[in-house]
């Protein structure tokens, strides 16, 4: 058997919840079915920093496919040429996007629709082409896989596609998040918060994470806090909107906020594993990969009560409507100074972490291949 793989987000340095998803699962996938050729299609050389078996091709295909144009000659054009003309049995984007008119049968992967219901929140022309070809890509899949029941609902009912023709394969998280000692927490946190307590948000720095309203919540809380409690924002600081900034500096308690940008994964662990919680309150996710993270770490969660975060963390996390600062504040203040509510809901975190992992996101994924090629 031969499978081709979209595997153009696979770039160490810009490793987001779609290229977590593609690595962990593809190279296991891999290593398990040693009797399986996997071509790994690239649109720029390969990242050395990925390591996969003997079975596995790395293709480059030019050019690098970074904007709507590009996209249009890559996948349209490039990438379905090159899979026509290789005697594939099936084709895998992990990203959802399919050539037009392929000889095999192929499986897309669409974690979220978040272009649909936020397209506010994307650039003109990247949202005019989401808008354009998702449609397309979706009714070219043979099937589809997504990360969560509420993604695999939202993606029958927006483009009238079969139920039974997707599947649901949830996420996993890095082993590398667990919990670390008490002593390593102290040290964790003066080194990064003064010797403070502090909460932590974690992700790209995208409209769509709700920074702006988790900064206000956080001002509030802050004005009967005496801990000295800090916020940590960790992620990539990509967008930063002008109603961020104005947040941003109209507040009270801003030299509470401390942005430590993009961390590896070893720092980024030990951080959550010293938090009193992860506020994490996007108002679209398909997933939300932090939340099991921050239970593997045994730190508490604060997330939204919309799209698929319920979902992911049932009752093992505060709720709060995203877009509710008061509330959020509340909650914030409820996780910092209870801590018998604390301790509970870690020990439902950890529960409910076990219900993931990347080995069984790569059973499934594997599944679905059976049935897109049966």
């Amino acid at each position: 058997m031969r499978i081709a793989v979209n595997s153009r987000l696979l770039v160490s340095q810009k490793m987001d919840g779609i290229g977590r998803f593609s690595y962990e699962s593809l190279k296991r996938i891999s290593s398990d079915h040693a009797e399986v050729q996997f071509d790994l299609i690239f649109d720029r050389k390969a990242d050395p920093f990925f390591e996969f078996p003997e079975n596995v091709n790395i293709i480059h295909l030019p050019p690098a496919a970074r904007h709507p144009f590009l996209w249009y000659l890559w996948f349209e054009v490039r990438l379905k040429n090159y899979v026509n003309k290789g005697n594939y049995d099936l084709f895998v984007s992990p990203e959802g996007w399919i050539p037009p008119k392929l000889n095999c049968k192929s499986l897309a992967v669409i974690h979220d629709l978040n272009f649909v219901h936020h397209p506010e929140n994307i650039i003109y022309s990247h949202r005019k082409y989401l808008q354009h070809f998702f449609p397309k890509f979706a009714q070219r899949a043979s099937r589809i896989a997504t990360v969560s029941e509420y993604s695999k609902t939202d993606i029958s009912n927006t483009y009238h596609k079969n139920p039974n023709e997707i599947d649901v394969l949830y996420n996993g998280a890095n082993s590398i998040f667990k919990p670390i000692s008490t002593t390593e927490q102290k040290l964790i946190r003066e080194k990064y918060a003064q010797g403070n307590p502090y909460f932590i948000f974690i992700g790209t720095l995208h409209p769509r994470k709700n920074l702006t309203h988790l900064l206000k919540a956080f001002d509030i809380f802050k004005k009967n806090d005496q801990k000295h409690t800090q916020l940590l924002v960790v992620g990539n600081r990509k967008w930063w909107p002008a109603d961020l900034e104005k947040t941003y500096q109209s507040m009270e308690h801003k030299s509470a906020v401390q942005f430590k940008g993009r961390q590896t994964d070893e720092v980024l662990a030990k951080l959550l594993a010293s938090a009193i919680a992860l506020t994490y309150i996007p108002y679209f996710e398909g997933f939300g990969i932090p939340i099991l993270e921050a239970f593997q770490s045994e730190t508490a969660v604060i997330t939204s009560n919309c799209s698929s975060m319920p979902e992911v963390a049932k009752d093992a996390a505060l709720f709060s409507d995203p877009r509710a600062v008061d509330t959020i504040a509340a909650q914030m203040k409820k996780i910092s100074t209870n801590e018998e509510l604390r301790n509970n809901l870690i020990e439902k975190g950890a529960n409910r972490a076990k219900d993931f992992s990347w080995e069984k996101t790569a059973a499934l994924l594997w599944k679905s291949m059976l049935k897109t090629i049966a």
